[in-house]
């Protein structure tokens, strides 16, 4: 499948990744689409090279209205083989130790939301929408379900999944779901610059932060805190020996700049 029949459209610029989702018309993730993205972001997450991915979506109507239920109707099961990382590439990806930003505009809802939420960073456009609309539909919103209410208030969670109302970028926002609003013809600049600030700093740090917040997910803070100063993360051992540990104490002391090389 060449690129421009793909429903996934990848560009490196450096050494960042940025994947769009260009599925008209409403981006929704059938099997196929979903098992590209995560060959697409397994081949980031292994790359030495790659620092940060950008998620976006083409359009500017739908940022992704999620799982395709014209797909399903056809045939596509619902409990199939999404892929590795399961829905969507995200989900489910292990050791995916790398800051992934994602740019919502427009809808984003039901498992493009879900989408979303697995990215570290979420910017939005003023125009972006949100809802977990599953309930109306006789499911569940699993991946939400488990996320949300380890993000924002318990009740407030709960209120989005269980009516499935919409919200605006504003109160997403207000929420903590959603690092800044911008104006849709800055959305794309903004991530960017994000994107190569991120790009810019260590990736050795940036391993280690994504694995102990991965793992001290559902521990006790001293068992964490022990299994980091023990070095028993594979993370934290490799930035504790690492050159990159000895250049950020060097261009403090002498003032400058540090050089990050990843080793």
């Amino acid at each position: 499948m060449s690129q421009s029949d793909s429903p996934i459209k990848v560009r490196q610029d450096g050494n960042i990744l940025e994947v769009t989702l260009d599925r008209p018309k409403a981006n929704a993730i059938d099997l196929q689409t979903s098992r590209l993205m995560g060959e697409t972001f397994m081949a980031f997450r292994d790359n030495p090279e790659l620092r940060v991915a950008i998620l976006r979506a083409a359009g500017d109507k739908f940022f992704s209205a999620g799982w395709d239920l014209k797909a399903a109707a056809e045939g596509d099961d619902v409990d199939g083989d999404y892929g590795i990382g399961g829905f969507g590439g995200l989900q489910e990806l292990g050791n995916l130790n790398k800051p992934v930003v994602c740019a919502v505009n427009g809808i984003c809802c039901g498992g493009g939301l879900e989408l979303a939420l697995s990215c570290d960073l979420i910017l939005a456009s003023n125009t972006a929408s949100f809802a977990l609309p599953e309930i109306r539909s006789g499911t569940v919103a699993d991946a939400a379900s488990i996320k949300l209410p380890k993000r924002i208030p318990y009740h407030v969670a709960m209120d989005l999944l269980l009516t499935g109302r919409w919200f605006d970028a504003e109160e997403a926002h207000r929420l903590g779901l959603v690092k800044e609003i911008l104006e849709p013809d800055q959305l794309e600049d903004k991530v960017w610059e994000l994107a190569r600030h991120l790009a810019s700093g260590p990736p050795l740090v940036y391993a280690a932060i994504k694995e102990v917040v991965r793992e001290a997910e559902d521990m006790r803070f001293q068992d964490m805190l022990n299994r980091i100063t023990q070095r028993q993360l594979r993370t934290v051992d490799e930035l504790y020996s690492s050159e990159d540990q000895l250049e950020g104490a060097k261009a403090f002391a002498e003032k400058r700049d540090p050089v990050w090389k990843g080793k």
